[in-house]
This record gives C-alpha cells, sequence and structure tokens, in this order.
C-alpha cells in the first residue's frame, strides 16, 4: 500500500473494555478493587521475603520474582486502562505503545519460565528432598533468575522492535485495553500472515512445553505422595499441589486460547476478557494460593506486625 495511505499520526486510541456494557463504571471499579487488592497481596509478601531471613530460600526467592512480574503485569495495563477510563482520554503514544507492548510480552514470557522452575523447586523438595541443597543452592537459583529475566527480556525486546516497525494505516484504533501484539497487527499496511505465524510457533513454545513440565512435574509429586505414611502430610500437599495446578491453569488457559486459536474465531470480547484473567486474576490469586497461607510467611507477618506495634 501506498506511502500516501500511511497514518501520518503517532498516536493510538485504545478502546478499552467493556466498552458495549451497561454499566462500565461498576465493572471497572470491580478491577480497580482487584488491582488493588492484588497490589497489596503483591506487595506485602516482596516486602516479608525481602525483611526476614528464615524466607531467603529458592521457593520464597521464585516467589518474590513472581510477584514482582505480577505487580508489573497488572500495573502496565490496569493503570491505563483506568486512567483512560475516567479521564475520556484514550490516546496513547506510538512509543508508549511499544513499552506497554514490551512489558507485556516480557512478563508473560518470564512467567511461564518461572512457574516452570517453581514446579520445578517443589518436585525437587518433596521427591528428591537429600538433593534438595544441591540441585536448588543459591547460586542454581540466582543462576535460574538471571537466565530467565535476560532470556525474556531479549526475547520480547526483539519481538516489539520488529512488531512497531510496521507501518499502520487508516483507523488508528486498538480493540482492546493494552497495546496487545495481534490488536496492533490488524493496523499494519502490510501482510503480517507470516510474522503471525511466528507468533503462533513462539506462543506454543512458551505455553506448551512449560505446561507439560509443570504437569509433569506435578504427576511425579502426586505418585510420591500417594506412597506417603502420614495422611495428614499427604492429605495437606494433595490440596496444595491442587491449588497451585488451579492457578496454573487459569495462566496458560487463556494464553494458549488467546494466541493458538485463529484470530478470526475468536470473538474479541472474548479475547479481552481472556486477557483479564492473566493481567487481573492471576496477580490476584498468585501470592493467595502460593504463600499468604503459608505458616512461614504467616509467622514472618506476626513479626513484622509486632516490630511495628513495638516501635508505636
Amino acid at each position: 500500500m501506498g506511502k500516501e495511505n500511511e497514518t501520518t499520526t503517532d498516536g493510538f486510541l485504545l478502546l478499552g473494555l467493556f466498552s458495549d456494557s451497561k454499566s462500565p463504571e461498576f465493572l471497572i471499579s470491580i478491577i480497580l478493587l482487584t488491582y488493588v487488592i492484588a497490589v497489596a497481596g503483591n506487595s506485602i509478601l516482596i516486602l516479608l521475603i525481602w525483611l526476614d531471613s528464615h524466607l531467603h530460600t529458592p521457593m520464597y526467592i521464585l516467589l518474590s520474582q513472581l510477584s514482582v512480574m505480577d505487580l508489573t503485569l497488572s500495573s502496565s495495563t490496569v493503570t491505563k486502562m483506568a486512567t483512560d477510563f475516567f479521564s475520556g482520554k484514550k490516546n496513547i503514544s506510538r512509543i508508549g505503545c511499544g513499552t506497554q507492548m514490551f512489558f507485556y510480552l516480557t512478563v508473560g514470557i518470564a512467567e511461564c519460565v518461572f512457574l516452570t522452575l517453581m514446579a520445578y523447586d517443589r518436585y525437587v523438595a518433596i521427591c528428591n528432598p537429600l538433593r534438595y541443597l544441591v540441585l536448588m543452592s543459591p547460586r542454581v537459583c540466582l543462576l535460574m533468575v538471571m537466565t530467565a529475566w535476560v532470556g525474556s527480556v531479549l526475547t520480547s525486546l526483539s519481538h516489539t522492535i520488529y512488531i512497531m516497525h510496521f507501518p499502520t494505516c487508516g483507523s488508528r484504533e486498538i480493540h482492546h485495553f493494552f497495546c496487545e501484539v495481534m490488536a496492533f497487527l490488524k493496523l499494519s499496511c502490510e501482510d503480517t500472515s507470516i510474522y503471525e505465524k511466528l507468533v503462533l510457533i513462539t506462543s506454543s513454545i512458551l505455553t506448551i512445553i512449560p505446561f507439560g513440565l509443570i504437569l509433569a512435574s506435578y504427576a511425579l509429586i502426586f505418585l510420591t505422595v500417594l506412597r506417603m505414611n502420614s495422611p495428614n502430610v499427604r492429605n495437606k500437599t494433595l490440596v496444595t499441589c491442587t491449588s497451585h495446578l488451579s492457578v496454573v491453569s487459569l495462566y496458560f488457559g487463556p494464553v494458549m486460547i488467546i494466541y493458538m486459536t485463529p484470530a478470526s474465531s475468536l470473538p474479541l470480547e472474548l479475547d479481552q476478557h481472556l486477557f483479564v484473567f492473566d493481567t487481573i486474576i492471576t496477580p490476584l490469586l498468585n501470592p493467595l494460593i502460593y504463600s499468604l497461607r503459608n505458616k512461614e510467611v504467616i509467622r514472618a507477618l506476626q513479626m513484622v506486625l509486632g516490630i511495628s506495634l513495638k516501635s508505636k
């Protein structure tokens, strides 16, 4: 398509979430409340892990990184969506769009990796406890964290740069509440079908393989737990692992549906609602399911509150 048809403006319009709803104010308020609770839960967890030396273990280090991701993911999407809704301004610059896309891709990829590492950590702790200090030593844990972050940043940066080089034509309206990859590509003047296939392949690798490894880890954990002699320990471990699998499925399920389903067969409303799970619901559930109900975390919280009360 010729240059004369290319958009001259440098910004876009985010149409937002619940644009066709009869009571968007109520729904946005619910999302904001969920966001505030998610921010509070993840922030408290990060603070407790940082303050309490007893929580400086591989499991809680990985959990703290997961909380950082959840805070970044929610804050980079929900705050912009809420601000646009209440201000009535839906503009986002091209640089802002690329930045939002970069953070979403980075955190999305990193979370897939970290959820897999957390499943591996649980597998070693339950199935091979005698070698836990060797297989999950502080050095190994640090190497895992650095590799996951560096790999995620490089992957998302390459995708973001390539996506943003596409010229856009005609409409500036992005039918989403943030600059999502596939929604942005629909504005392109050029044929993006080849790149969309690359996105499908990349998404499949980054979701199916980690999710498969997680399922395999928990399957081995279940087999080990069923052989335990103590019914109380067995039941507690089974309940914990089941809750972990549930929240993991809530994260991977929507991603698989979004990026592994032909775009034409997925309604826009459903696509956006599925993203709500990854950007709002799972950041709320992760700290609750993984740690805030653990005895170690409760003890750390009581210790911090005790110190705070004594200081007053």
